[in-house]
């Protein structure tokens, strides 16, 4: 029989349809995945599992857990469900917990909601239940304080607080690093098996799905287009979009080789014996404050034209690596140098920064919404000496976005009323507008889709045939790294333990932890057979 059985599922918000008669189902014990592109309608169907459709939404059809029907079931009703016999996992944790309450209160207050109990047993049990999870920190600590791993399974804990009969998992692990990602679908894989519970599953990165799920659900524009056992389905794709899918997500970038451009090339960028403390809260009112040294004695250089990636957990010290280099931190010991000249010199040294851009990880959060197109890409322009004015303001304007592959015309937009993708390109052609000799891409392609994740890599190979790019490639997915760079630096605990041919670290890494690093992350199943796709 079917914990959850969702029959001719169609959903309307406006005018505009979502769904379109979406049918599957999941038992006790089963971990069902459903996958798909962006605004496929993953997302959609599991928030009308729960009862959480927007205002103005319309839903027909069938969603019954445990033989409730869920359209069918009051709000009252459905507060009364959510906790007790479905929960739900969201991609961002920060968003689904309170900045201002420890994480035992807030596991606490699922189960003070739903029951009549003590606090002090509410407390007791979350703690627990934080235990159950796998995390070793103390109730009483704040989301704050935590790693992106770490406020996972805090919400993790708060979803499944009360046993429910199924819990959504949407997108649990698509911002974290490839060994916080493997603890995460363990973790997921072993609440199933022990609550013999069922777990709807809603990811994009179909080596996760092959690993994990037991049945797969494939949506395209609202519909579900393919369905079946993961080994099964995996074997004998019968969809074009399932196939092509498949071809994205081990999508290999046609990287044009740079030996030529590389041959007798001087250093870029080189950083010396670099060191980066931050100092911590004082344990005793006159004792010292402690530090905690995020980059420790850290030297790498980067050529004229080299591509070089940059991998490692979450908290390795990426980030404060970045910062340093862009001059928006200083360090306390070492030098960081680009074509000979200090990154810092007397504060930020501007001469040196109009050389360098970087490609952030949200596209979204980093333009203003309020500002057209034309001058969100111009916004650069500050670091010239002389920014091009009027018609030569336009034709830079032009040009940059004719090289990421959108109009002239997309100048006097809004961001928008673009998708992902597009908004990632419209943050390319703001970083190339200046024609700068370096750019860093920081976690550029994680929050997108496989198939919109291949587009922007085939992108940044085409720049490279256009011109001697050099880029520094910051990303948790080892895949992508391996494709787009022709070296690789493996970073921990604010120290780069092994750096050399991106190839050659992957076929044969050395150090112990880059061999952790390679073995967590998820690997695509061999095919029988050759995907043809659309």
């Amino acid at each position: 029989m079917s914990l959850l059985a969702i029959e001719n599922l169609s959903l309307q918000i406006g005018d505009t349809d979502i769904l379109h008669d979406v049918g599957l189902s999941v038992t006790p014990g089963q971990i069902v995945a459903i996958t798909g592109e962006s605004g496929s309608g993953k997302s959609m169907t599991a928030l009308s599992v729960m009862g959480l459709l927007p205002r103005g939404a319309k839903a027909t059809g069938q969603i019954k857990l445990d033989g409730t029907d869920i359209l069918q079931t009051a709000e009252r009703d459905l507060c009364q469900m959510r906790g007790n016999a479905m929960g739900m996992v969201f991609q961002e944790p920060m968003t689904a917990l309170n900045p201002v309450q420890t994480i035992g209160a807030q596991v606490a207050e699922t189960i003070l909601v739903h029951e009549k109990t003590t606090k002090a047993d509410a407390h007791e049990r979350a703690a627990r239940m934080l235990e159950r999870v796998g995390l070793k920190v103390a109730p009483t600590r704040y989301p704050h304080e935590l790693s992106g791993g770490q406020r996972q399974r805090v919400v993790i804990a708060m979803a499944i607080a009360l046993r429910p009969k199924l819990l959504i998992a949407d997108e649990p692990t698509t911002a974290l690093d490839v060994t916080t990602q493997a603890r995460i679908l363990d973790l997921l894989k072993d609440l199933v098996q022990d609550f013999d519970m069922g777990l709807l599953l809603i990811t994009h990165d179909l080596a996760v799905v092959a690993d994990i799920a037991d049945k797969i659900v494939v949506m395209q524009k609202g519909r579900v287009v393919e369905t079946g056992p993961t080994q099964d389905l995996l074997a004998n794709m019968q969809h074009l979009y399932t196939k092509a899918l498949f071809e994205a997500s081990g999508h290999q970038v046609d990287l044009p080789d740079n030996t030529a451009v590389r041959t007798g090339s001087v250093q870029l960028l080189y950083a010396k014996h670099i060191v980066r403390d931050y100092a911590l809260p004082r344990k005793s009112l006159l004792g010292s404050r402690p530090a905690f040294r995020a980059l420790d004695d850290v030297s790498f250089h980067i050529d004229h034209g080299e591509r070089v990636g940059l991998v490692g957990e979450s908290g390795c010290g990426k980030s404060t690596l970045t910062c340093a280099i862009l001059g928006l931190e200083d360090v306390q010991g070492g030098e960081i140098r680009l074509d000979g000249e200090p990154v810092f010199s007397a504060g930020s040294n501007l001469a040196v920064r109009r050389k360098m851009q970087v490609v952030f990880q949200d596209p979204y959060g980093s333009f203003n919404p309020r500002h057209r197109v034309d001058r969100l890409i111009t916004e650069p322009f500050h670091l010239l000496e002389n920014p091009p004015t009027g018609m030569a303001r336009d034709t830079a304007i032009s040009k940059a976005l004719q090289d990421v592959g959108l109009s002239p015309d997309d100048a006097g937009k809004y961001i928008h009323e673009f998708s992902g993708g597009q908004r990632q390109r419209i943050a390319i052609a703001r970083a190339l507008i200046i024609a700068p000799e370096l750019i860093i891409f920081d976690e550029a392609v994680s929050a997108l889709d496989v198939s919109v994740r291949a587009q922007v890599l085939d992108l940044i190979a085409d720049l490279c045939r256009k011109r001697p790019l050099a880029y520094l490639f910051i990303s948790h997915d080892l895949s992508v790294v391996r494709t787009v760079t022709d070296r690789v630096m493996v970073m921990q605990a604010g120290q780069i333990v092994e750096q050399g041919a991106t190839e050659e670290v992957f076929v044969n890494p050395q150090h112990p932890y880059t061999q952790t690093l390679i073995a967590a992350a998820p690997k695509l199943p061999e095919l029988p057979y050759a995907v043809e796709t659309i």
